[in-house]
């Protein structure tokens, strides 16, 4: 009893902000996420993939027709400013960043907390020798497995209506597995947050939506404000979309080293807040 007490006082007094304690008992909890998935692939994919292509057709298609071609100026490494490309395109190369950005949210915000609050599957979990922290690292990889599968499948369709041929979209699967795993770090900051369900109400409307219209993804971003477009150059979704772009366009990224570095710091930062805050909240 002694033994257990003390146990139980040393890990209160263990910092929330330590190290994370990782190990490769990951990969179980990861099998487990993909088994059950299994039982609802086709409408989780289905589920997935219409709004996106929605977006893709009613803008991409009936809006284009209207805008023609649109400036993708600043985004090719040694082209020029005033570069045109078509508004489908534009759209096209954007909205695969978007699609990465909402799937791996959905799965890290919704799924995670039916997973940890309402079913409890994570503390059934923790009663073998798994650590939260391992948990949560396959929860965050999960969540970024399912946004690469659908991204996958967008981008066949896209390739499939001929939206762009361009090799270099060999490029775009590792770069949009990190954009899966920045985002669903920081949804799962939001899921140790939540006290419910209707507080992901807040993430979506005050975090995505803006980002959203504000990282280039529906218009280039030389027509926002100046104060606003300073602000834009540093998002997480911002810095996806000026990767992704290029490649779509079959040229290479402009500062790639830059931009790739901001993904990995927000990953990194993100997951490790996200750590502490679940940490905090399974103490309580």
């Amino acid at each position: 009893m002694m033994a257990n007490h003390h146990a139980t006082a040393s890990a209160k007094a263990q910092s929330i902000w330590r190290s994370p304690d990782l190990s490769g008992r990951w990969w179980p909890v990861f099998m487990r996420n993909l088994l059950v998935w299994r039982k609802l692939a086709i409408p989780s994919l289905v589920g997935n993939i219409v709004e996106p292509l929605m977006w893709l057709v009613a803008f991409g298609y009936g809006m284009g027709a209207l805008v023609g071609e649109v400036s993708a100026g600043g985004v090719v490494a040694g082209g020029s400013a005033a570069a045109k490309i078509p508004y489908i395109l534009f759209l096209a190369s954007g909205s695969i960043c978007m699609s990465a950005m909402n799937a791996a949210s959905f799965e890290a915000l919704y799924s995670a907390f039916s997973a940890h609050a309402c079913a409890k599957t994570w503390d059934g979990i923790m009663n073998a020798p798994v650590s939260l922290d391992s948990v949560l690292l396959a929860e965050m990889l999960w969540a970024a497995f399912k946004a690469l599968f659908t991204v996958t499948a967008i981008l066949g369709v896209m390739l499939a209506l001929g939206i762009s041929h361009s090799p270099k979209l060999l490029l775009a699967w590792p770069i949009l597995l990190l954009v899966g795993m920045m985002f669903s770090c920081i949804a799962l900051i939001f899921n140790a947050l939540a006290k419910g369900y209707d507080f992901f109400t807040y993430y979506f409307t005050l975090v995505l939506t803006p980002m959203m219209f504000l990282s280039g993804v529906f218009f280039p971003r030389e027509q926002l404000p100046t104060v606003v477009r300073l602000i834009s150059d540093w998002l997480p979704l911002t810095n996806a979309v000026e990767i992704i772009r290029p490649l779509f366009m079959d040229q290479w990224p402009q500062a790639p080293l830059r931009h790739g570095l901001v993904l990995v710091i927000y990953t990194v930062l993100a997951f490790w807040v996200a750590l502490a805050l679940t940490r905090r909240r399974f103490r309580s």
